[in-house]
């Protein structure tokens, strides 16, 4: 069954809020809401207790001593971020949840990895952190004053079908955390998946998505009419496209076009259908 609106796909609150950007001069309540902002995208929407908030950044936030950038980065350096996504997880998956909380995104494929499994290896934590947010893609996408948000399902912040569909894998509703609610828990969720470049379902949390747990990962084999040898035909259902108006009646949107699509062309029709306004509800293997 189709998910129909962006909505079921976890991602309209995501879609609906814009970013914030800190303005200095504004008031302490606004300031108050963007530390809570950071707070929840750095860590994973997670809950966080009066006694874990970082007094001394916050302070040095208000009055100006600290960018948002710099408080992104005094979070993502804590004890808190640390023993929650760092110490107590599998390598990869540490990885992978500071590509989903610093950029937002997930990573593009097996190399990206590597390069950060590098870092680690040779200069430690602290630099992996400084290695997300003195990014020039950091710089450019969120800059001084924004703080960072969830934008891997869009169409300039992915690459590839396959790292879409990822995002899912790394975001499952805007009022699931990036530890609980998810079967995967604190083991990688992408590994084996970024390894051999594989698409996964887009699975509606409603629908169980947040707690959906990848099928295991097997070789892609040819399957249905035009297929490429690179892997099956997939089912790609597209909500998002205007119905015409008529009389003065309010446009509406509907989930009424369905793709298949082999997988060497997913990519390029994905882009076309984003240039063409219309929304991913769902991408199944036929």
């Amino acid at each position: 069954m189709a998910f129909g609106p962006a909505s079921r796909l976890g991602v309209s609150r995501f879609d609906e809020t814009p970013p914030i950007e800190w303005v200095p001069g504004r008031s302490g309540e606004e300031a108050e809401s963007l530390i809570q902002a950071v707070y929840r995208q750095v860590l994973g929407n997670a809950y966080v207790m009066e006694s874990e908030r970082l007094a001394v950044p916050e302070s040095q936030f208000k009055r100006g001593e600290l960018s948002v950038r710099e408080f992104v980065r005094a979070v993502a350096k804590s004890d808190l971020y640390q023993s929650r996504f760092f110490t107590s997880c599998a390598r990869y998956r540490a990885i992978e949840l500071n590509f989903r909380h610093l950029l937002g995104r997930a990573p593009l494929d097996l190399e990206e990895m590597r390069a950060h499994s590098t870092i680690l290896d040779t200069e430690g934590f602290e630099a992996e952190i400084d290695s997300y947010i003195d990014s020039d893609e950091y710089q450019q996408t969120f800059g001084e004053n924004f703080v960072p948000y969830i934008r891997g399902y869009k169409t300039e912040a992915c690459t590839s079908m396959v790292q879409f569909t990822h995002t899912f894998q790394l975001v499952r509703g805007a009022s699931s955390s990036s530890l609980k609610g998810d079967l995967a828990g604190k083991a990688p969720k992408l590994n084996a998946l970024v390894i051999q470049s594989t698409p996964t379902p887009v699975v509606s949390p409603a629908g169980g998505g947040a707690t959906f747990r990848t099928p295991p990962v097997v070789s892609r084999t040819r399957h249905g009419v035009d297929a490429s040898s690179g892997g099956k035909v997939y089912r790609i259902e597209v909500t998002g496209y205007r119905a015409k108006s008529f009389n003065n009646i309010s446009k509406f949107r509907r989930s009424n076009q369905v793709f298949l699509v082999p997988y060497d062309k997913l990519s390029q029709e994905y882009q076309r259908i984003h240039q063409q306004g219309g929304i991913i509800a769902s991408i199944t293997a036929v």
